[in-house]
């Protein structure tokens, strides 16, 4: 969901890339990419379905050889059936031209072209964050074309999380870019589809966009010596963003839902109240009782050691009760 900025935009011209609208008035898109051999039909199918479902809403696959050319269609072909729509980006290193003109097919199932600019002399484009920052900036004062932004060699795990962060941050709060992807280096055998969830989470937390229902958790101190908060935390956030591909379609603004997971009496029930709904748990010395708030109201209080599956429970209630009327209205 797109939220009204609170920065003012660079103005662009609008582009379509398939079903997607990139710049004018369109909200930051988010895209990803593929580390698969593109000739492996199936390992590139399933990896983009995969980013598909993170939440990326163009995905660029490698297209560098005669074997990967002839095997974008039979990708789009498969993702198609699968009902997995989203748009192929074709990234293309020198000889993209004399591919695309001997495989009319791959040319067909792209929705778009990328020259790589690591292949035509870079340009500006350089990797150090403040550099970043001056080319993206002399870039918007010059034109008014979409920009895509990205740091390329940003890193690992944090290092990469925070570099592209400082960068992309000042230019989104500036009005600067419309499309946006956070280039990790995934760690062996880490999923690829952490860097969607970053780029979700730098826009929504600039309040840009919202994907998914935001999990609001204290840091913990020596009041709560138990990790039990910080468990059903991190639960409660994997079980929020595997229920949105469906509650996207049905309950229309739970995106925008922020859920309280507090682990003792200092700032729990504060916090829980401002949440749309929040447990304040108990921490160390206090009464084994985890108060409920809906709406800045405390409405139960939950104790045993079921707290996390009816917590759970009160939440999904919550959202079908909330966010379910425009649904029920229009099957009604």
């Amino acid at each position: 969901m797109s939220l009204p900025s609170p920065y003012q935009r660079h103005r662009t011209v609008a582009v379509r890339i398939g079903p997607i609208t990139v710049g004018g008035d369109s909200p930051v898109v988010v895209q990803s990419m593929t580390n698969t051999d593109t000739a492996d039909i199936q390992a590139t199918v399933t990896q983009v379905a995969q980013l598909a479902q993170a939440g990326s809403e163009l995905v660029r696959i490698t297209v560098n050889t005669e074997e990967a050319a002839a095997a974008v269609p039979h990708i789009r072909e498969r993702l198609d059936r699968q009902g997995c729509a989203v748009p192929l980006i074709g990234d293309f290193h020198f000889n993209g031209h004399k591919l695309l003109a001997k495989h009319p097919a791959c040319a067909e199932a792209l929705a778009k072209y990328r020259i790589n600019p690591g292949n035509v002399g870079r340009g500006k484009k350089r990797d150090e964050q403040f550099a970043t920052i001056a080319v993206y900036r002399e870039l918007a004062g010059r034109s008014d074309h979409a920009l895509h932004l990205g740091l390329t060699e940003a890193g690992m795990g944090s290092k990469g999380i925070v570099a592209s962060t400082a960068a992309l941050a000042v230019l989104l709060q500036e009005g600067i870019g419309d499309t946006i992807r956070i280039s990790l280096t995934p760690e062996p055998g880490g999923s690829r589809s952490r860097e969607v969830l970053v780029a979700q989470e730098i826009l929504q937390s600039m309040g840009l966009r919202s994907f998914t229902p935001a999990v609001v958790a204290c840091p913990g101190c020596g009041r709560t010596s138990s990790d039990y908060f910080q468990h059903l935390a991190q639960d409660i956030q994997a079980y929020l963003r595997e229920q949105m591909p469906a509650w996207h379609e049905h309950f229309p603004g739970v995106e925008n839902m922020t859920v309280a997971v507090m682990g003792c009496v200092v700032n729990g029930p504060g916090e829980s109240k401002h949440a749309n709904i929040g447990i304040s748990l108990p921490g160390t010395g206090e009464r084994p009782v985890a108060p409920v708030y809906v709406d800045g109201e405390k409405t139960v209080t939950l104790k045993g050691e079921r707290i996390a599956e009816e917590f759970q429970a009160l939440v999904t209630e919550y959202v079908h009760r909330t966010y379910g009327q425009a649904d029920d209205e229009a099957t009604g």
